[in-house]
């Protein structure tokens, strides 16, 4: 069975999704009111994870957490689940091109097949795909929109002592 809750964060709502003893999705939503698919099953305040999913993202939002502890339980191809992990290995405050990540993943050439799984990625911000941006530094793709984007690497630039933008991360 899945089950779903509802947060505020400074970027919006999110919807929580669990399933399995792990979370499945993390929605940025625009507004409450638009529908939740019935695959989620049914709204739940209670389900573990999903408490443990809104705590973590609160500690990040408020600056007291960099990692994330909750159980994941992503749903993807072979290849998406790796890029998923490579994303993982991306430290708080750093950010990597797709070309970064096919290369630590020994697939050089990968480069647009990394976009895309970066693309589908359910569980963002938790799995840091806002850490990545184009191969000249630029701010590219973002499923929530690149203001989001755009304040989730300000906010941790802010935490590791930089300014943004202008900004000039450490590379993965």
């Amino acid at each position: 069975m899945t089950f779903w809750t509802w947060m505020s964060s400074p970027i919006g709502d999110l919807r929580l999704v669990a399933g399995g003893g792990a979370l499945r999705r993390v929605h940025l939503i625009e507004r409450r009111s638009d529908p939740t698919p019935a695959a989620y099953g049914s709204e739940r305040d209670d389900e573990p994870v999903l408490q443990q999913a809104r705590r973590e993202l609160e500690e990040y939002f408020v600056g007291a957490r960099r990692r994330f502890d909750v159980p994941l339980g992503a749903e993807g191809s072979e290849f998406q689940r790796a890029v998923w992990a490579a994303l993982m290995a991306v430290e708080f405050g750093a950010i990597c091109s797709y070309g970064d990540i096919a290369r630590a993943m020994g697939r050089p050439t990968a480069t647009r097949a990394v976009g895309g799984a970066n693309n589908k990625n359910p569980i963002p911000i938790i799995v840091p795909c806002h850490r990545v941006v184009g191969s000249d530094r630029s701010l590219v793709g973002f499923g929530g929109g690149l203001e989001r984007k755009r304040w989730l690497l300000a906010h941790e630039a802010r935490l590791v002592g930089a300014v943004f933008p202008g900004y000039d991360p450490p590379r993965c």
